[in-house]
């Protein structure tokens, strides 16, 4: 059975999801198939559902390494998972699949490069972060929260919760406990 396996980094990329779950279901043919929004940092139940879902003979196919995994090492993670249970990965771009002894050096040789490239794109970003603050044109992000204390406080007054008041500021709880001590 394919099983397929779609995840975009956030809300705002519906037409990204939509081309990534065409191409599971349209062109691969996927049988079910599980899909979120939400950063690959984040905890991800539908890649564990899918995961979940695997049974020997099965293939779990993703249209991208980065979409399925958030670093080499979780990578591995997962697909060690997947093998447990029998089953395989299939990466539609680039085509590997690990039920081949190539397929599975080629899985860990793409996914330490993608490591790689990840971790020097980080190294980019601070230096140009550093270089920016040094030149005083980068103050990172505005406070959010701050900016709404005095309505933080107003609602306070009025009996209203800390969590109700982060619901309706659109900020979190826990700073609207701030702003409480503060």
């Amino acid at each position: 059975m394919k099983i397929g396996y779609a995840r975009t980094s956030t809300r705002h990329q519906e037409a990204g999801l939509a081309a990534l779950l065409r191409a599971l279901l349209e062109a691969q043919g996927c049988e079910e198939i599980f899909s979120e929004q939400v950063s690959g940092a984040e905890e991800r139940a539908q890649l564990t559902a899918a995961i979940r879902c695997l049974r020997a003979g099965d293939q779990l196919l993703v249209t991208k390494l980065d979409r399925f995994a958030r670093s080499l090492e979780h990578a591995i993670k997962l697909e060690r998972c997947i093998a447990a249970k029998g089953a395989s990965l299939v990466i539609l771009d680039p085509a590997i699949d690990t039920s081949t002894p190539i397929g599975r050096l080629m899985f860990g040789m793409l996914g330490s490069i993608a490591q790689f490239e990840r971790e020097i794109m980080l190294d980019r970003q601070r230096d140009g972060i550093a270089a920016a603050q040094s030149a005083g044109k980068y103050k990172g992000r505005q406070p959010t929260a701050r900016a709404k204390s005095d309505q933080v406080i107003a609602l306070k007054a009025e009996g209203v919760g800390p969590s109700e008041i982060a619901r309706r500021l659109n900020i979190g709880v826990a700073s609207v406990y701030r702003i409480f001590r503060g």
